[in-house]
């Protein structure tokens, strides 16, 4: 360090670091890939989903794949399988061995569709709705507990955030 440079500065714990994204231009010149937004999302996801679900769903025996399909199917009921798959967000191949493997576990079933329609549907049986009202109560007291790590202020934001990107990726 020369003597006309100073000393790097450190951050107090809750300190943000300045945002990459301040002085953005719409060819995203000097965006790093650690910085882009796909990136973000993906770990802190990823993070999430280690520290929040994945615990309350290996309490039940779950992996976070039969909690999300089992999460879907007690709020839509029963579903197509090309519906499922685009509730649960998950490819196509991935919601089948789940499925699989819950209907092996009494869960869910899958049902012969009605004459004229195509394609298997997939319903939730008691036990899987018994397992859901189980686990739903341990979902939502961690899902709390991380939203209210965040003040009132930044819960309403992330909130609009997290719509209006979602809006805008389903467009």
């Amino acid at each position: 360090m020369n003597r006309l440079s100073s000393p790097p500065k450190t951050l107090d714990a809750h300190e943000a670091p300045p945002c990459p994204w301040d002085d953005l231009s719409p060819d995203g010149a000097g965006l790093e890939v650690h910085n882009f937004l796909t990136v973000l999302f993906s770990h802190t996801s990823n993070g999430l989903r280690r520290n929040i679900t994945l615990p309350y769903a290996e309490r039940f025996d779950l992996s976070v794949s039969e909690w999300r399909l089992l999460s879907v199917l007690a709020a839509a009921g029963t579903l197509p399988f090309p519906d499922l798959v685009v509730e649960a967000a998950a490819d196509k191949a991935q919601v089948s061995r789940t499925v699989r493997l819950m209907a092996k576990r009494g869960l869910v079933e899958v049902l012969t569709p009605p004459a004229g329609r195509k394609g298997m549907e997939v319903a939730m049986t008691p036990a899987g709705t018994a397992l859901y009202a189980r686990i739903m109560p341990h979902a939502q007291r961690s899902q709390a507990a991380m939203i209210l790590t965040l003040t009132l202020h930044e819960r309403r934001t992330l909130y609009e955030v997290l719509r209006r990107l979602r809006a805008q990726t389903q467009q």
